[in-house]
């Protein structure tokens, strides 16, 4: 008997990558293996030039249910640096997604809890049904939401995050909305199309400036508007303004034409 594969990564012939979480009898939960087999499947998209954008997805009723519970029992009984080890893994799992040089989409339905906001996080855009719920659930379990705190805060804002990492509150899909983990919320019929469309409009672009468009807000969030700012945007649009692509683009724009990049 086959053994069922814990992640599934396809790409179809626009470019268009989707990894799916294929555990709906344990509601996508993770461990060690389905960490290893993410960190994987992205690292290999990440390195393939003729990917162009990036869904995560899941199967069955629910996104993600974050630890899968045997994993728990064996992470109590590990030492402290068999945790460090085990943290650290899952820790790259979160930024090898956040980093990836593709605009990435979390195509969320059903139950979010713990480990699994983070996914949501760590992508670009995510929307979700309006059945869709959400807990970072982690203090409940006597723990914190530790190796997802960077990317969940950067979503919500610290004192939401102060809110929710507290409380373990279970809170709804119009919420998420509100406070940004969410980028949309839709029917479970429009779900689908949404992402489509979302999909039809990256696909229309430069694939080189989205990906640097991606990195420039990773880059200069935060900063201060300074001198040195300044001149590393300039540098940045001058150097891609000379760029194959840049010039692609202005020629194509001028001369009234599809750049090469936009299929018909």
């Amino acid at each position: 008997m086959t053994e069922q594969l814990a992640v599934i990564s396809t790409i179809d012939d626009r470019g268009v990558a989707t990894v799916t979480l294929n555990k709906p009898e344990l509601h996508n939960a993770f461990d060690e293996h389905v960490i290893s087999q993410l960190i994987e499947a992205f690292t290999t998209l990440n390195n393939n030039s003729d990917v162009r954008a990036v869904i995560l997805a899941a199967k069955g009723k629910s996104f993600c249910a974050g630890a899968d519970l045997n994993w728990m029992r064996k992470m109590a009984s590990y030492s402290y640096e068999e945790n460090k080890q085990d943290a650290g893994q899952l820790a790259e799992l979160y930024r090898t997604l956040f980093n990836l040089n593709k605009p990435t989409i979390a195509r969320v339905q059903g139950a979010v809890f713990g480990g699994g906001v983070g996914l949501v996080a760590c992508c670009d855009i995510a929307i979700g049904t309006r059945m869709s719920k959400f807990c970072l659930s982690e203090v409940k379990l006597g723990l914190v939401p530790a190796t997802i705190s960077p990317y969940v805060i950067e979503a919500i804002g610290p004192r939401l995050a102060k809110r929710y990492f507290m409380t373990a509150e279970v809170f709804s899909s119009r919420r998420a909305r509100r406070i940004g983990l969410l980028s949309e919320t839709v029917s479970e019929d429009d779900l689908d199309t949404t992402i489509e469309s979302l999909i039809s409009a990256l696909l229309n672009n430069g694939p080189d400036s989205v990906s640097k468009a991606k990195a420039l807000v990773n880059q200069i969030s935060y900063q201060s508007i300074d001198s040195e700012l300044i001149e590393q945007t300039s540098e940045l649009i001058a150097n891609v303004r000379v760029s194959n692509e840049g010039q692609e683009g202005l020629s194509a724009f001028l001369e009234k034409r599809a750049p090469t990049w936009k299929k018909a």
